[in-house]
């Protein structure tokens, strides 16, 4: 069986020449020979029957054989980089991938910030996200579907071996879409209070799935429409579909255009639990104590 002549070595001084336009310069940056750099390519086009590289005044550029070396060439320098930075992370205890799960209500921009950040230092890291709603993500967290659980609601559940840090809460505000047919009582609170135990409330599911689930909020009515994400609740409750709290920082611009309205009313109905970030007390990971850690001196609110 015929030996490869394209390997690491080669992809390295084909980029090398490529990117700097030269034999010369590519030897000052890969500490080798010019002499030793003409002999690699020399060689390879000998071995494959093809010109790699052509002489255009004082450059070297790649023929059309060449420039597809190149491309798929680069894809694999790549890998072997990440490769090589995934084996040294692990070697030092950084482990290949964190699950995480992000409760519904959570100020997602703040944490795509910090996750950012992160990943820019650790960009071999792999990441899995998910949605968790109330029970749900506690019970991921139990059952090791998840590494990592940011903005739980509260109370966290105790004698699992969990490690529960709060967080600011976020704000859930009860509001009612302008579409609504009966949005204009709101400048009739008696009328107002009256009907709301007719108005249907829009719930998201909680994402557990053997634990007990639970609601909080607007839940509590005859008339429900369950919805699976906060997504979801945003819109249908933008469609005049019901009634329900939804996360301030999610909806501020509809409160600003008027396109939600408050119900103060209600403001009493709101849960006082916290938030948390959580991770089993177990899991000794370097990248979940980092990223928890930037994720618990963030600023949430």
């Amino acid at each position: 069986m015929s030996v490869n002549p394209i390997n690491i070595e080669i992809l390295e001084v084909i980029d090398a020449i490529d990117r700097r336009g030269s034999f010369a310069k590519a030897a000052e940056e890969l500490n080798k020979a010019t002499s030793a750099l003409s002999y690699a390519i020399q060689k390879l086009e000998e071995q494959l029957g093809i010109t790699v590289f052509q002489r255009e005044g004082r450059r070297s550029v790649l023929t059309p054989a060449g420039q597809v070396i190149l491309s798929d060439g680069r894809v694999i320098l790549n890998a072997t980089k990440h490769l090589a930075e995934k084996a040294k992370e692990i070697a030092t205890g950084w482990e290949p991938k964190l699950r995480i799960a992000l409760e519904s209500t959570v100020n997602h921009s703040i944490f795509f910030e910090v996750l950012n950040t992160f990943l820019q230092e650790h960009e071999s890291l792999e990441i899995d996200l998910s949605e968790s709603v109330l029970n749900g993500g506690w019970e991921a967290l139990e059952n090791d579907r998840i590494d990592l659980l940011v903005g739980a609601l509260g109370p966290a559940p105790q004698q699992k071996g969990f490690r529960a840090v709060s967080i600011e809460n976020s704000e859930m505000i009860p509001v009612i879409s302008k579409q609504h047919p009966q949005a204009h009582l709101l400048n009739q609170p008696d009328k107002m209070r009256n009907i709301l135990p007719s108005l249907r409330r829009i719930v998201t599911h909680d994402t557990a799935t053997a634990n007990i689930t639970r609601n909080v909020g607007l839940s509590v009515g005859k008339r429900i429409l369950y919805v699976q994400t906060m997504d979801q609740k945003i819109y249908a409750q933008l469609a005049g579909l019901g009634i329900g709290h939804l996360p301030k920082h999610r909806i501020q611009a509809y409160l600003e255009r008027g396109e939600l309205l408050k119900l103060p009313e209600l403001q009493a109905a709101q849960t006082n639990n916290d938030n948390f970030i959580a991770w089993k007390i177990s899991h000794k990971g370097k990248a979940l104590q980092t990223l928890s850690q930037r994720l618990i001196n963030a600023k949430w609110l």
